[in-house]
């Protein structure tokens, strides 16, 4: 039996969790694989051990070199799991616990005591390993394990906006996928709070929209959250940002795309998906109120101008004028095929020189604080 097909499996499962849930079919179906592909490894061996090392993977003593890059890796040991062993047979039950349990350290939360009691008592064990011997340290901690990683790639849920950008274009709005992702950025961003936010680089001009609405999600989440909002309002402002560029799915790629500058006709047709944004968020979810406005009014300027062009200029409301902050950063930061992506301190500089024109004086300094903060850790971290 291959245990790498076990490992990949296991990853699977874990990716759906944090995207979709565990109440997600997907997930279901996930778990499921996993639990078989585990079944038949031990149905000849109902012992193994697992070891995850930089750059390598090993099963037992044999390395698994097709699993070298494997990025659920890294994730586990910063994680805190360096060598995951089972000592007998694992029911179904039992990989269940151990999986939703590794979905909440994953998050940078602590479990409770009850599901550290349960795995404690089952044939399931993981820890760190320790220089000169054989064993992991001990599964249960007092203190919460930080996640210390930044190789998260959040790869599945860019392949998710993406395909939500399709399914929009087609006539639909899937709403409790645009929910899962953000839970699932948010996770990574708690994740990561030891070192940096987990914004994404474009790697492709085509990713531009999927990328950029994602980093404007994650930092317009750690904003409100440093502005003290949190609960279920952290998450609206979360989905909010995360379909604020949802009208951009009406502009022609070529205009998206366009090296160069764009002609007036362009123009137009780009400052007009602010308003298609709004009307295909409410066309499908009638009680998206908060994100149509946002996807509205993200480009109003702190006295009412910018565009759309209102008949009565006025202020845009918060949570509007706290994404428009964060989109102008990472708009910014982002090389487009017209312009290098600028560095954080001009941009930082620039977001503060228009507070009180362009931005809200107190959401645009603290935005500027907070970004600033982050440096200091990103730069006081020990090399790795």
């Amino acid at each position: 039996m291959d245990p790498g097909r076990f490992l990949v499996a296991l990853g699977q499962a874990l990716a759906t969790q944090s995207l979709y849930g565990s109440d997600h079919p997907a997930f279901r179906r996930g778990l499921a694989l996993a639990a078989d592909q585990l079944a038949e490894l031990q149905a000849s061996e109902p012992r193994m051990q697992f070891t995850f090392l930089p750059g390598e993977i090993l099963a037992g003593r044999e390395v698994l070199h097709e699993l070298a890059d494997w990025e659920w890796g890294a994730r586990l040991r910063g994680a805190g799991i360096e060598r995951l062993e089972f000592t007998g047979w694992v029911c179904a039950d039992e990989l269940e616990r151990f999986v939703d349990h590794l979905g909440t350290r994953l998050g940078g939360r602590q479990a409770d005591s009850a599901d550290v009691w349960q795995l404690g008592e089952g044939h399931i064990r993981w820890g760190r390993l320790r220089v000169g011997a054989d064993e992991p340290e001990p599964l249960v901690r007092e203190d919460p394990l930080p996640v210390a990683t930044l190789t998260f790639s959040l790869r599945e849920e860019r392949e998710a906006v993406a395909w939500m950008h399709g399914e929009v274009v087609a006539g639909a709005l899937p709403l409790v996928e645009a929910e899962a992702i953000v839970r699932s950025l948010s996770l990574a961003m708690h994740a990561d709070q030891a070192m940096v936010l987990p914004l994404l680089e474009l790697k492709d001009f085509d990713q531009y929209t999927t990328t950029h609405s994602m980093n404007v999600s994650v930092l317009s989440m750690a904003l409100a959250e440093y502005l003290g909002l949190g609960g279920e309002g952290l998450r609206a402002i979360g989905l909010a940002a995360l379909l604020h560029d949802l009208g951009k799915v009406r502009i022609p790629r070529e205009i998206l795309v366009k090296p160069g500058k764009l002609t007036q006709r362009e123009r137009s047709v780009v400052q007009r998906h602010p308003v298609e944004g709004a009307r295909m968020i409410l066309e499908r979810h009638d009680e998206l109120d908060l994100a149509a406005t946002v996807a509205y009014e993200h480009h109003l300027m702190i006295d009412g101008s910018g565009y759309p062009t209102l008949h009565f200029p006025r202020e845009a409301g918060y949570a509007s004028r706290l994404v428009h902050v964060c989109d102008v950063y990472d708009a910014l930061r982002t090389r487009r095929p017209y312009r290098d992506a600028w560095e954080s301190e001009p941009t930082l500089a620039y977001i503060e020189s228009r507070a009180g024109l362009e931005f809200d004086p107190t959401i645009a300094r603290s935005f500027v604080k907070m970004m600033r903060e982050w440096e200091a850790r990103i730069v006081s971290q020990p090399a790795v």
